[in-house]
């Protein structure tokens, strides 16, 4: 889908957005830094086919494995491996590609970089393969930024939802909504440009109509951008409460590992303790911190201050009560943000465990009882649903995107209700559409492409 405003590809220069020129053919290697059986240094650009020959005395055919040996300047054997040709433009940047498969040492992966270099090549930059691909029409923005997040996907529900981004499933729900807006768009300004037959848009059914489609649909889409950031981001839980609660205790039981020290003496805790752990596909950061208490002890209060601060960023709040003291003040006090109260060490007093209706959950962090309750209301607060394959992978800048988008199309919809100002509407429709063609890369600008393609990783 396109619109009339000016896409970045269609003024390219010679001059990429992360500086060097988009003439030039690159390396780099594809595969991790470090020892294994097999490393892959990839070429893309026009001398990709030449250096090839020269490094190896032969192109293979296209898409067909070739066994070679690597030879330097001398014609003295480097390595040997495999070659592989993806010519332009049937490639992943679009440009003659070319894929050397060699054994898997840093040495030789040197050896073989200063060669391709020494026969035309340069280094390529973080993300340059993706940012050709790109620029070439390969993929979108979106999709480009689904490859870096596929690579760093933490659960497979995260690596599922890069997937769908791949395909282009979330591409394609972004344009879909930018088509309805357009279409409407098109609709009030063809109303104002001929008055004679100037259209009552307030009694307008079919404007009304289009008017709550899009409404829903941008309803659907902050929803799924929302989850899909959370899958890649992590949900940000923070355990807070008082001294000796058991919060390092339960975050040993959730993360299964002794990450945390536990220890009678109340406040030994100091500082913030983070784990990246799955819970049922969900990628959570837990957060443990020191108790929240009044303290004459400088590093404990520094302490809660820092737990006071991951409360602040928590989407997720849990508050622990340590369920062995009668005289623990069990009200929360975390204003409007999101939590859920536990009341821990359930196995030193049945009458702890607490009936469904209640509203809190009773765990015990030793033994592991009324956990998958836990989980499950953790779950249900990031609208996480274990096995939906719907999901697809979203950023935060997508949640900004869509947010500002939605906010002119609410600011048209007030300026044509209230003032039935089809201009202002029409107007509003147009810096809504801007917005999320800054998604998919239809409308950005060279500093967001650096900005993006600079956080990938050397060979992507």
């Amino acid at each position: 889908m396109h619109n009339s405003t000016t896409s970045p590809k269609s003024i390219r220069t010679s001059e990429s957005p992360g500086g060097g020129s988009d003439v030039d053919t690159i390396v780099a290697a594809a595969t991790p830094t470090g020892r294994g059986g097999v490393s892959i240094l990839r070429l893309s650009g026009s001398l990709a086919g030449d250096i090839c020959r020269r490094l190896t005395g032969r192109l293979p055919s296209p898409r067909e494995a070739r066994l070679c040996r690597f030879l330097d300047s001398d014609q003295q054997e480097l390595d040997r491996g495999l070659t592989l040709y993806f010519p332009a433009p049937s490639s992943f940047t679009g440009e003659d590609v070319v894929e050397l498969h060699c054994h898997g040492s840093p040495v030789v992966v040197e050896l073989m970089t200063r060669r391709c270099v020494s026969l035309g090549a340069r280094i390529a930059r973080p993300g340059e393969f993706s940012e050709r691909a790109f620029l070439n029409d390969r993929m979108d923005l979106a999709q480009a930024e689904a490859v870096a997040d596929l690579i760093e996907a933490s659960t497979e529900a995260a690596a599922k939802s890069a997937v769908n981004s791949l395909r282009g499933e979330f591409s394609r729900r972004i344009e879909s909504l930018v088509t309805q807006v357009t279409n409407l768009r098109i609709y009030v300004e063809a109303a104002i440009d001929f008055p004679d037959e100037e259209v009552d848009f307030l009694s307008d059914d079919s404007v009304k109509q289009r008017i709550q489609e899009i409404d829903l649909e941008f309803s659907g889409i902050e929803s799924a951008s929302r989850r899909g950031k959370i899958l890649r981001e992590g949900y940000r839980v923070v355990l807070a409460g008082m001294p000796n609660a058991g919060k390092s205790s339960l975050l040993n039981r959730l993360s299964r590992e002794d990450r945390a020290i536990v220890s009678d003496i109340p406040g030994t805790t100091r500082d913030t303790v983070e784990q990246l752990i799955d819970l049922d596909g969900l990628p959570v950061l837990l957060t443990d911190t020191a108790g929240i208490r009044e303290s004459c002890d400088t590093v404990e209060e520094e302490g809660v201050r820092r737990a006071r601060s991951a409360i602040d960023e928590a989407d997720l709040i849990v508050h622990v009560i340590d369920g062995s003291n009668p005289q623990m003040n069990l009200l929360p006090e975390f204003g409007s943000r999101r939590a859920i109260s536990v009341v821990n060490k359930i196995d030193l007093d049945k009458s702890l465990a607490l009936s469904d209706e209640s509203e809190y959950i009773g765990v015990s962090a030793l033994t592991g009882e009324g956990l998958e309750c836990l989980i499950g209301a953790i779950k249900r607060c990031a609208d996480f649903h274990h096995g939906d394959t719907s999901y697809v992978i979203s950023r935060q800048r997508h949640v900004q995107a869509i947010e500002k988008a939605r906010e002119h199309f609410n600011e048209g919809v007030e300026q044509l209700s209230e003032w039935q100002a089809g201009e202002l509407f029409a107007e509003e429709l147009s810096a809504c559409q801007s917005c999320l063609g800054e998604i998919t890369g239809q409308i950005t600008s060279d500093d967001l492409l650096g900005l993006i393609f600079g956080s990938f990783c050397i060979g992507k």
